[in-house]
């Protein structure tokens, strides 16, 4: 993701980093974890999560879909083991194992998970219908503002064009090209 630009979702009265970059919006799932009144970390949260059957072949397919350097082999080892009691499977730990760039997992004080929006909207999904509801809600208001936002500066651009062209086509025939060197379009006419 390069260049990226970052977005807040307001819900519950909480926020949600959105990473916005190249046509793809990353969504911090630690936030979203926080959003949820459970009284553990979010990243045992997320852990647990990302630990459930479902969601190890939800995430196989996404990373099917949209990874060409998806280890595959690794993931049928990870499905194996999804669903048991004893598995928990962690963002890097995933991430490590099978390539994946769905999920992004970075340590440190301003650190966090963020995945993919359509890992993101599952993940919401799992934490309640409600809370996916939402999610959906703010997201889609979110992108009905960047779209204004860019339409407004696409007419400001196009009106800056309109006015300059006048400006720019006497410029270059003034400057560019004199007269005198244009050919007479009358001559070669019998």
């Amino acid at each position: 993701m390069t260049k990226n630009k970052t977005e807040i979702l307001t819900i519950n009265s909480k926020q949600i980093t959105v990473i916005i970059g190249n046509d793809n919006d990353y969504i911090s799932l630690t936030d979203m974890a926080k959003c949820k009144d459970w009284d553990v970390e979010p990243r045992y949260t997320i852990t647990k999560w990302m630990s459930n059957r479902n969601t190890v072949e939800f995430l196989c397919l996404w990373e099917e879909l949209h990874n060409p350097d998806f280890n595959r082999n690794e993931s049928v080892a990870v499905k194996q083991s999804a669903g048991l009691n004893s598995y928990n499977l962690s963002p890097k730990k995933w991430v490590e194992s099978t390539n994946a760039k769905g999920i992004i997992s970075k340590a440190g004080k301003y650190g966090g998970t963020y995945a993919h929006k359509d890992i993101a909207f599952d993940f919401g999904t799992w934490i309640s219908s409600s809370f996916r509801l939402l999610l959906f809600k703010e997201f889609q208001r979110l992108k009905n503002a960047e779209y204004k936002r860019i339409n407004q500066e696409w007419n400001y651009s196009r009106f800056l064009a309109k006015a300059n062209y006048k400006i720019h086509t006497d410029a270059i025939k003034d400057v560019l090209v004199p007269i005198s060197a244009l050919p007479d379009p009358m001559k070669g006419i019998v």
